[in-house]
């Protein structure tokens, strides 16, 4: 165990280069403790840092406070505000979503496949940590307290770069990990924060720390994301935008469609899993475009429409090509009017970004083949694209939601952040020549 002294020596470092080459170092060495480490001893260190953010909400809140007065004066608007604002409540969702990481089953060592060849040879498929993430976000200061307990339940050291923005929050929330590590008798360094704003500090991490990181998962706006995939050396485990689909079929029962709609767009906007077009079959348009439009604006939200919405309701903008592939992050929705289950498909092929769609419809047919035919991480049928969360989905939290295809896909919890290798079981044999 270390006392985190080292990390002070860092932060001092004039360097970038040697500052980030040493914090790599430090990852590497924790990471194979923590590989070796008891699942208890994780587990223990999470709900330590649990009880760390419980008893530390007031210097949490002090924090954020100047981190929020700091984003006023530069001018961020209101969803850039609602994702770096922490509460009373969010700090204690935070400490609920790290308990709820380590209650859950240990993900290494897992039996992922077993089968004996005819040799008699046993091979065995188990599940194993990743190594180190580095991990690039903005703004939401609740990341650098979910990520790190995700990495911490897989056995993985973690690397966190915040944005500027939040920074004072990040080292209030880090100060608790550091915290529930030592308590655990774990190496502090298992879990760092980057200590400057310099985004050097986030070039040298993509293209020069390939012997001490092993994957990179970026978390934030597309310029972050664009720039993660064009630049990292590494893997990249993530997704550039949430262009979120909710399709209301012809059957739909009314009532729940404007409940569905409402929910998926408003409640909270700057999430990646806000719905931003809403597709309505044309056999229900003449009486749910009025509804959900109506609904909508009641709730403060902005409609662009097709021509078929704009005839149907009042209070509708024009839409534009670019809105069908526009990830608002704010009060405005786009509103499309489709031939039918397969031109809603189509229309999510061509425009959406592979996050989260939904489907509200009576029918089970329906649903079934909007399931088979639509491509994209998560796929509801009536329930609001807001779901799209790793805690949610019963993970505790997730470090965001994956919409590649290579080795991870939607939430990215501790699960996720595991790879494997073979055990093979022999009793004797030798491979003939």
């Amino acid at each position: 165990m270390t006392d985190g002294s080292e990390a002070v020596d860092i932060a001092g470092q004039g360097d970038i280069g040697s500052m980030m080459s040493r914090l790599g170092e430090l990852a590497r060495t924790a990471s194979l403790s923590l590989a070796r480490s008891e699942a208890a001893l994780r587990d223990a260190a999470i709900e330590a840092a649990a009880t760390e953010l419980e008893a530390s909400t007031a210097a949490i809140l002090a924090a954020n406070a100047q981190d929020m007065a700091a984003a006023r004066e530069r001018g961020h608007g209101p969803a850039m505000l609602d994702r770096l604002l922490l509460s009373e409540s969010r700090v204690a969702a935070m400490a609920d979503a790290l308990r709820t990481i380590a209650a859950r089953p240990d993900p290494l060592g897992v039996t992922l496949a077993e089968w004996t060849r005819p040799n008699g040879l046993t091979i065995r498929r188990i599940s194993v940590p990743l190594g180190v993430i580095g991990i690039v976000y903005e703004s939401r200061p609740n990341v650098t307290a979910d990520a790190a307990a995700l990495c911490l339940k897989s056995g993985n050291a973690v690397i966190l770069r915040g944005g500027s923005e939040s920074q004072r929050s990040n080292r209030a929330i880090h100060a608790c990990l550091e915290r529930g590590l030592a308590s655990a008798g774990l190496d502090s360094h298992a879990v760092q924060l980057v200590p400057v704003t310099d985004r050097a500090a986030v070039g040298y991490m993509l293209g020069s720390m390939t012997d001490s990181i092993d994957v990179v998962v970026p978390r934030g706006g597309r310029g972050l994301i664009e720039r993660v995939q064009r630049d990292a050396r590494v893997p990249v485990i993530g997704h550039l935008e949430g262009i979120c689909h909710v399709y209301v079929h012809d059957d739909a029962d009314a009532a729940m469609a404007e409940s569905i709609v409402v929910n998926a767009k408003m409640r909270r906007t700057g999430i990646c899993g806000a719905a931003e077009t809403i597709l309505v079959h044309r056999g229900a348009a003449d009486t749910l475009v009025p509804r959900l439009v109506g609904a909508l604006s009641a709730a403060g939200c902005e409609v662009r429409g097709d021509p078929a919405v704009q005839r149907l309701a009042g209070e509708v903008v024009a839409a534009t090509e670019a809105d069908w592939q526009t990830e608002y992050l704010d009060a405005i929705v786009a509103m499309r009017v489709v031939d039918d289950l397969d031109a809603a498909i189509e229309h999510i092929a061509e425009y959406g970004s592979g996050h989260t769609e939904s489907i509200v419809a009576a029918s089970d047919e329906a649903a079934g083949s909007f399931f088979r035919n639509v491509d994209s991480a998560i796929l509801l049928h009536n329930a609001s694209t807001q779901f799209a969360d790793g805690g949610e989905f019963g993970m505790g939290a997730e470090i965001g939601i994956a919409t590649g295809r290579i080795h991870a896909r939607g939430p990215v919890g501790a699960e996720q952040l595991t790879s494997y290798k073979y055990l093979v079981s022999g009793t004797g044999q030798t491979r003939p020549a």
